[in-house]
Formats: C-alpha cells, structure tokens, sequence
C-alpha cells in the first residue's frame, strides 16, 4: 500500500510562507528637522523626517527576493516585475485602478494647471498640466500594519556619517501599542512624541505641502 504523500507547496507558495517566517521588527531611523520657512503657522517648530539610506532599483529588487531562499533566479523575478510594471501602465492608461494585495491601489489622477471660468471655456491645452501616477496603500503597507512591524530611531549626521549616539541599539525607539500605533521608549533627552501622526511626521511642514 502506497504511503499518501503530504500537501504539495507550490514555489510560489513556499516563497511566501518564507517571507511570513521571516518577519521580525525593522529599524526606521529619522532625524530632527527645524521648519524655516517664515511663513509657516509652524516656523521654527520641529518634526521627525525618516532617513533613506539607499534606493533599490528593479535590479536589486530581484536579486533581494532571489536571496530569499526562492527557488525563481534574480533573472527570471526581474523578468516577471518588468512584465507587471509594463502591464500595470497599460491597465491604468486604460482607466482602471490596479490593487496589489498588502502593497498599494495604484491609479491615475489629472494634474490640473489653471481653472475655467465656465465649461465651455475649458481646454486640456490651456487648463490641465498632464498626468499623474497616485497610490494608496493596502493591508500590510497600510499605516497601522507598518506601525507593528517598525521601532523608530533618532539618528544624526556627524562628519557625513549616521549616527545614533546611544549605546543600546533599541534605545530610544517607540514601542506598538495594541490598536497600532507608536508610543515612544523613555528618552534620555526628553524627546517628544515620534508618532507620524501628532505633529509633522511628514514631510508636508517642510514645504508646506503633501503632493
């Protein structure tokens, strides 16, 4: 009698499951930016600024998800991501929205340059700019998930070069609260709330605007 064999994964599944297994908590480090812009309601005030380290293009995409253990080479991932990308474009300039689960809804949006004073006087030459590619994202990327998974840092710059100036490499940092969101470790300087959510944990009181 022939033993049943167990449930077969997929690559593609197993992949997946390896990415889950791997999950574990992620440094997101940030520096103090003092707003100078005069005209601000929030001059001279300070807000929290993440820090990019690098920029991966699709070739280090795929030579990172490669060194997942997946059974797909750098060069057949990088393949199928130029696929999708080029697909995705065709799909939007179609008029659709395309959702990718745990990443982002992407769509169109019109960028508009001057308004009509009446539809009759309306012209794509004359009131619209072009347009723009927009992003919302979903499950896993969504705020409150990324909160669970991230601890923030405060860094600085000294001589060129990232610093944290703490001993303890989780110190100071923020902590998830159940429902989500970040709540600060105690700081020996007396820092302040690093939420992105209380008080320009974007880049929006830099410049005044979010687009």
């Amino acid at each position: 009698m022939k033993q049943r064999a167990g449930p077969a994964h997929s690559p593609t599944l197993r992949f997946q499951i390896l990415i889950i297994n791997s999950k574990y908590k992620f440094m997101v480090h940030y520096i103090l930016k003092q707003i100078k812009i005069t005209s601000s309601r929030a001059f001279g005030k300070w807000f929290a600024k993440n820090v990019v380290e690098e920029t991966i293009d699709l070739d280090g995409l795929a030579e990172h998800m490669s060194s997942h253990h997946s059974p797909y080479s750098k060069g057949a991932i990088k393949g199928v991501l130029t696929d999708m990308i080029m697909c995705i474009k065709e799909l939007l300039l179609e008029g659709k929205n395309v959702k990718i689960d745990d990443l982002a809804i992407f769509s169109l949006g019109i960028k508009n340059k001057l308004t009509a004073n009446s539809e009759a006087e309306f012209t794509v030459a004359k009131n619209i700019e072009g347009v723009k590619l927009k992003s919302r994202a979903t499950g896993d990327l969504m705020s409150k998930a990324l909160n669970l998974d991230a601890t923030l840092k405060k860094v600085t710059y000294v001589n060129g070069k990232l610093t944290t100036g703490e001993e303890g490499p989780d110190s100071p940092g923020a902590s998830p609260n159940p429902d989500g969101s970040l709540t600060p470790d105690p700081s020996p300087n007396g820092e302040g709330s690093e939420n992105g959510e209380n008080g320009g944990g974007n880049d929006a009181g830099e410049n005044g605007s979010g687009d």
